[in-house]
């Protein structure tokens, strides 16, 4: 016979399973944001609907930085070459008078940010470039290791939104192949992102340095030279997913103006199609910023362009009940 506390917990357990099983985003208010999701679910993958789409074809794209995980008070990437930066600089004398080196290592944010993009590609390129991509997932997986958000003190792999990840897998569950399709390195991401997201490495698209094969000491490597060679943002995201992909998505999700081609060239493809939009404006959990921020800018143009589209544009403050993993 089953001890009652045991039954009691056995029930317990099972009760939520069964919620679970019945609400695939418990994270999720009771919102018209959530019904279009499962709206749209439900229509594309139900046999002999007008919009059933066959399995193959149900891809579903999603930006990283602020739209699966936090991206404020500045991308999580530059933190890491900032770190890096820090760290190489003995080696590098010359980086104590010359910008935007300078000003990164008296800790001057305002003097690198003047820099403008020329300055935050010199800083990449120096923490980025010199060694073999497998030297460089090392150092991208040990600095996660360690490294914390500076607002709440947690490590950046926490710092991702709940919410996402139930949609992530809402998603896969009925047969959709998520992708990341992001702005941010290809080969920063690509070490974690199956751990965090369950979005494997071949499933990751986006920015990337120019590589080129040697062998060294008889070893086979790729070496990362300081050479742009794909910017993955705005109208280079439909041309990384052509590229990389090979399908057009039906299902794109996104927060600034760096996803709006993406959302568009998703739009654009036949049949039933769903665009997502992460509007930041929980200051309390979150952050709060829009227009007006250099990060993450969710213009008055693009929140325009929602509307007349018809795109689904989520709160975070009044759509989900939760933001981060507790």
């Amino acid at each position: 016979m089953i001890p009652s506390t045991l039954r009691n917990i056995a029930i317990s357990s099972a009760l939520v399973l069964t919620a679970f099983a019945a609400d695939p985003l418990p994270s999720w208010n009771e919102t018209d944001s959530k019904k279009a999701i499962t709206d749209f679910v439900e229509k594309v993958t139900k046999e002999g609907s007008s919009d059933f789409v066959p399995v193959p074809e149900r891809i579903a794209t999603f930006d990283n930085d602020g739209t699966l995980w936090t991206e404020q008070p500045m991308y999580f990437q530059l933190f890491f070459a900032i770190d890096r930066v820090k760290e190489m600089a003995p080696d590098h004398p010359e980086w104590k008078t010359k910008e935007p080196f300078a000003s990164l290592l008296k800790g001057d944010m305002k003097g690198v940010a003047a820099s403008g993009e020329k300055g935050i590609l010199e800083i990449v390129a120096a923490s980025h470039a010199g060694m073999s991509t497998d030297e460089f997932e090392k150092l991208v997986t040990a600095w996660l290791a360690t490294a914390k958000h500076p607002k709440t003190g947690k490590p950046f792999t926490e710092m991702i939104f709940q919410p996402m990840l139930e949609l992530l897998e809402y998603l896969r569950e009925n047969d959709f192949k998520t992708f990341i399709v992001s702005g941010g390195g290809i080969e920063f991401m690509r070490p974690w992102t199956e751990k965090v997201y369950g979005i494997p490495p071949e499933q990751v698209v986006g920015s990337s340095i120019k590589t080129k094969f040697e062998m060294k000491d008889g070893k086979p490597l790729l070496m990362r030279l300081p050479e742009v060679d794909f910017i993955d943002d705005k109208v280079g995201k439909p041309v990384g997913i052509n590229s990389h992909i090979g399908r057009r998505p039906i299902f794109a999700a996104g927060n600034s103006d760096g996803d709006r081609q993406m959302l568009e060239y998703t739009q654009g493809g036949d049949g039933a199609r769903f665009m997502l939009l992460v509007h930041h404006d929980d200051a309390e959990r979150e952050y709060s910023y829009g227009a007006d921020s250099k990060i993450g800018t969710f213009s008055d143009d693009l929140a325009a362009e929602a509307k007349k589209s018809m795109w689904t544009v989520v709160s975070m403050k009044d759509d989900w009940k939760i933001v981060h993993p507790e």
